[in-house]
C-alpha cells in the first residue's frame, strides 16, 4: 500500500562515542547488519547505518552513528551530535586508557548535545575476559553515579549487543512517551472541545521524523 520506508513511527539518532579501536563500527555492523569485521582498518569520515525495531506497539527506526575513525583526530563537530537523543559511551575493557577518557567523552557529549540525551556506557570485547582491565563493579559504579545506563558487550560473539540497543531505544522511547503526555496535559483545557466533537480514532501518522526530547 504505503511506501515501505515510511512504516514507523519515529527516528531515533544514537551517537556511538569513544577512543578509537574500541569496538564501535562492530557494535554498529553487528546491530544493523549482524557482521563482524576482523580488519580493523579506521575509515575516516561518518558513517551511519540503520534497524527498525518494535518499541511497545510502535515502530522506531534507529539511525545509528559512528565516528569511524575521526576520534583519533579530534574532527569530531556538532554535526556529529546534532538531533542526537541517545548516546553509547565504548571503552575497551581490556585497555584501562580508554575508560580513563570516558569523563573526557561524556563532557564532549553534554557540551554538543541535548541535556536530556539519554547515554549509555558500554564496556566492549568480553570475549578478551582473561586480558580485562578494567572491572565491571568499577565501570557499573561509575554509571550509576553519573546516571548512566550501563552493560558490557562482545561484538564478535553478540554477547549483549541487541540488548544494549534496544535497552537505549526503550529509555528513549518512554522518555518521548513522559513528554507526549506532559504536552497533551498541558492543553487539555484548549483542546477538550476539539476532542468531544470528534469521535473518529486519531490513527498514528507513519512517517519520517526525528524527536528531540
Amino acid at each position: 500500500m504505503g511506501n515501505t520506508e515510511e512504516d514507523y513511527n519515529f527516528v531515533f539518532k544514537v551517537v556511538l562515542i569513544g577512543e578509537s579501536g574500541v569496538g564501535k563500527t562492530n557494535l554498529l555492523s553487528r546491530f544493523t547488519r549482524n557482521e563482524f569485521n576482523h580488519d580493523s582498518r579506521t575509515t575516516i569520515g561518518v558513517e551511519f547505518s540503520t534497524r527498525t525495531i518494535l518499541v511497545g506497539d510502535a515502530v522506531v527506526k534507529a539511525q545509528i552513528w559512528d565516528t569511524a575513525g575521526l576520534e583519533r583526530y579530534r574532527a569530531i563537530t556538532s554535526a556529529y551530535y546534532r538531533g542526537a537523543v541517545g548516546a553509547l559511551v565504548v571503552f575497551d575493557i581490556t585497555k584501562h586508557q580508554t575508560y580513563n577518557v570516558v569523563d573526557r567523552w561524556l563532557k564532549e557529549l553534554y557540551d554538543h548535545a541535548e541535556a536530556s540525551i539519554v547515554v549509555m556506557l558500554v564496556g566492549n570485547k568480553t570475549d578478551l575476559t582473561q586480558a580485562r582491565e578494567v572491572p565491571m563493579e568499577e565501570a557499573k559504579m561509575f554509571a550509576d553515579n553519573n546516571g548512566l545506563l550501563f552493560v558490557e558487550t562482545s561484538a564478535l560473539d553478540s554477547t549483549n549487543v541487541e540488548q544494549a540497543f534496544e535497552t537505549i531505544l526503550k529509555e528513549i522511547f518512554h522518555k518521548v512517551q513522559k513528554q507526549k503526555q506532559r504536552s497533551s496535559q498541558s492543553n487539555t483545557v484548549s483542546l477538550a472541545s476539539e476532542t468531544l466533537a470528534s469521535a473518529a480514532p486519531v490513527q498514528t501518522e507513519k512517517r519520517p521524523c526525528c524527536v528531540a526530547l
